[in-house]
């Protein structure tokens, strides 16, 4: 029974991986294709929080229940709580100081896409 578990861990490890691996492979492509700025940077953000979420899921199911799952935890919910204000301030950074912003999207008047 030991031996079958050790399989469906395995097996949910390397899934996690190889998902994340495929995110991360698309992020990277969205990254280099795209030519705008803010298209870009959610190509990006794409790639930190599912990419990354499925690694360290990985990671998860590898070490089984132990201190350093805690640590991976813990770096999730940093990552998740991080990601999405800094990508927030870098679009508003690029909103706020890109002069040709209307020849690449309709702008509201009080600046944002």
């Amino acid at each position: 029974m030991e031996v079958v578990l050790s399989w469906i861990r395995f097996g949910l490890t390397a899934v996690g991986l190889l998902g994340g691996l495929i995110v991360v492979g698309i992020a990277v492509c969205g990254v280099y294709r795209f030519g705008y700025a803010l298209n870009r940077m959610h190509a990006a953000a794409m790639l930190d929080t599912l990419g990354i979420l499925f690694v360290l899921a990985a990671l998860l199911f590898f070490w089984g229940i132990s201190f350093a799952s805690l640590k991976v935890l813990l770096i999730i919910l940093f990552l998740w709580m991080a990601s999405p204000v800094s990508s927030h301030l870098i679009s508003r950074l690029e909103v706020t100081t890109n002069e040709k912003l209307e020849e690449e999207c309709e702008v509201e008047k009080d600046g944002t896409c």
